[in-house]
Order: structure tokens, then C-alpha cells, then sequence
């Protein structure tokens, strides 16, 4: 499953873990013990709209280290033109 585009059937299966064995659960979903055991890693004690707040501010703060990597670029480029004697 993907992440993205399936969070609540992931708090969904992980809140099922609570009540029954995880390889029980993983079994009857389809899904490795192992993505379980990740899933509760990251997401335990969160509900639905928190993991899609997470989501968001996930996808901001890399949108925000791509623009700093460009100001940065943008920095070395004016700083080796203004070293250049003309």
C-alpha cells in the first residue's frame, strides 16, 4: 500500500492490531508483518487527520528545502561571477 493515498485503512489495520495478532492482521490484509511493524513505528497513537497533517507538513518542509537549495545555488553562482575580475 501506499502511504500516501492510504492512511486511514492504515490507522484503520494498526487500531485492528490492538485486538489481534499482527500476523493475524497482516495476513488477512495482505500486508507484511514488517510494513505493520513500520506503520506503528510512525503512525502510533495518531488518528486520521493527524497522519494527513503530518502529510502536509511533510511535502512543505521538502518543498522548502528545494527552494533553499536553490537560493544556495543561486548564492555560489553570484559569489563566483563577483570574483571574476572584469
Amino acid at each position: 500500500m501506499k502511504k500516501s493515498r492510504y492512511d486511514d485503512q492504515i490507522i484503520r489495520i494498526l487500531r485492528e492490531t490492538d485486538q489481534d495478532t499482527i500476523a493475524n492482521v497482516a495476513k488477512r490484509h495482505g500486508v507484511s508483518e514488517a510494513s505493520i511493524y513500520i506503520w506503528q513505528k510512525r503512525f502510533s497513537g495518531m488518528n486520521v487527520d493527524e497522519v494527513k497533517h503530518l502529510k502536509s507538513l511533510e511535502s512543505e518542509n521538502a518543498r522548502l528545502k528545494k527552494i533553499l537549495a536553490e537560493r544556495d545555488l543561486e548564492i555560489e553562482v553570484m559569489k563566483e561571477i563577483a570574483a571574476k575580475k572584469w
